[in-house]
Formats: C-alpha cells, structure tokens, sequence
C-alpha cells in the first residue's frame, strides 16, 4: 500500500478512517462523528498526553470528525486543513450549530452582555468563528450577540465567506506577536502558522506545516541567488522555515530569532539563517 501522511490521514494499526480503508491496515474502522472547537485556542497534539509536544492548534468555531474519545482526550481531524491529532475532549462541543462570523480583528473580547465596561469571559483570536443571533447597541457602540446573551464589537467580525484582499496586510495586523512553535493564533504562532493564518482571513485555505506549502501553494518562482523577481505576498522557503514578502526587498514572519512575528530584510534573513539552516530552498507565489 502506499505511505500515507499521518498529519493529514488518520490511521493508526488499531483504528483508522473509514474513507482509507483499502489504503492501510487498521483492525478496525471508524466514520467518526461530527463536533466543533468550544475554546478559544485548542492545542494540537501527537499523542493523548499533557506533556506531548503541540503539533498544531484550533480556533473557536473549527470543525473536527472525532474518531475516538477516551481518558479526556479526542482522536481528531480538522475539517479546515484535514490536521490530524489528539485534543482536550474538554474542548468540543458535539452540538454546536455551523458558525455565521469570524473574527478579523487580531483580538477581540467576549463580554457579558453587549457593554465594554462590563466583563469579558473569553478573548478570541483572529480566525475564530462565531455564531451570531442577534444585534444590539450601546452608547453608539454597535454589538452582535451570542446565543448566551454575550457580545462582541461588531467591527471585530465579519460574515463567513467575506475575505480580505490582501493577506499580507493582515499578516501587517500580526507583527509583534509571540512565536510559539505549533502556533496558529494571534497568541502565539509559527512561521507556517502564520501563512496559513492570514491566507484563510483574506479567503484562501492552505495545508499547514511548511513542508506542505512549499509544495502546494500557488506557483514556483524561478529566482536566482541575486533575489530579483520577488514581489509583495510572494514566500521564500527554507528547511523548515517560511517568510512572506512585504515587498521586493523585506519580510515579514514568526522566526525563533526575535521570537515574534518581525520584518526585516530578505537579504539580512537570508544570511542569519543561512549561518545555522542553509539558503532558501525555493520561492513561490500564492
């Protein structure tokens, strides 16, 4: 049979989806059910343990089929990036309805009731999804309403399917964010993290991990080591790392180097990471 990705496949020798079998051995298979995101961030697991290392994350609102479910933790794939791994069962919500909002600010509050001077119970980040039923004003201020009563700023939201035209002015909105390696929020996020981040604010889902967007993401660029040719929105990928041109000379991206998502020049990225990593090993354009 032919080696499928386990990142993007969910088989294991004891259980596997449904959909592949006849691809791999499994001693059974699972069709999985359907549950959304209930938090506001939801790390990524590879193994159903508190200490194991955060592959990825969810956003409020995202989908997942749940394959298993047991001693607090869920089996999961995403619907979004079709992501596999282990979740907080605590997380889910196996009823909740379709979301008709995301939030397009970096960080936006939940408050109780439709009033910035009344608590917040949750901040959310960019790219979550929301379900809202309702409208309400307050002191000119312009709410929309949960189905618990809560509320955000409505200019934080917008509907699902409406996209922003340019992704790297969002990834603009990001700078200065933390780096958290597996990160997919305006809490914490990686150099991939980032792209995938930014490209599905602006209406375009890509795969999440770096390896898989240097190969699937727009078109190869043919770019020489002057680094001429390069234009706004293009990527520059190394071994393991992506940037985002903000322009024909500088980028933009989530690096372990300043440990935030920071600009700089390609040409000075390029020779700091070159030291440890090696040159950039191709160029695309989304």
């Amino acid at each position: 049979m032919n080696e499928l990705d386990r990142r993007l496949h969910a088989f294991r020798p004891d259980l596997a989806d449904a959909r592949l079998k006849g691809k791999t051995d499994a001693r059974r298979y699972e069709t999985g059910r359907g549950g959304r995101v209930c938090v506001p961030v939801l790390d990524v697991k590879s193994a159903p343990r508190p200490d194991a290392g955060i592959d990825t994350q969810l956003l409020m609102g995202d989908a997942v089929t749940v394959f298993e479910e047991a001693e607090g933790f869920a089996w999961v794939q995403a619907e979004r990036d079709s992501y596999v791994g282990y979740i907080s069962s605590a997380g889910l919500d196996h009823h909740a309805s379709s979301a008709t909002h995301v939030v397009v600010a970096p960080r936006t509050f939940v408050y109780r009731e439709p009033d910035m001077k009344k608590p917040s119970t949750a901040c959310l980040s960019i790219g979550s999804l929301v379900d809202i039923t309702g409208s309400a004003t307050t002191r000119g201020t312009d709410y929309c309403l949960l189905d618990t009563g809560e509320a955000i700023v409505a200019t934080h939201l917008q509907p699902v399917g409406e996209a922003a035209s340019d992704f790297v002015s969002v990834t603009e909105m990001l700078e200065y964010t933390p780096y958290l390696w597996g990160g997919t929020s305006a809490f914490g996020i990686d150099c991939s993290g980032l792209v995938q981040l930014t490209m599905r604010i602006a209406g375009r889902d890509v795969l999440r991990d770096t390896d898989m967007q240097a190969r699937s993401v727009g078109e190869v660029l043919d770019i020489g080591d002057e680094l001429t040719g390069l234009a706004r929105g293009d990527l520059v990928f190394w071994k393991g790392h992506v940037a985002i041109m903000l322009d024909s000379e500088n980028v933009i991206h989530a690096n372990g180097h300043t440990m935030m998502v920071s600009s700089e020049p390609l040409r000075e990225a390029v020779d700091r990471i070159g030291y440890l990593y090696g040159l950039p090993t191709g160029f695309r354009r989304p």
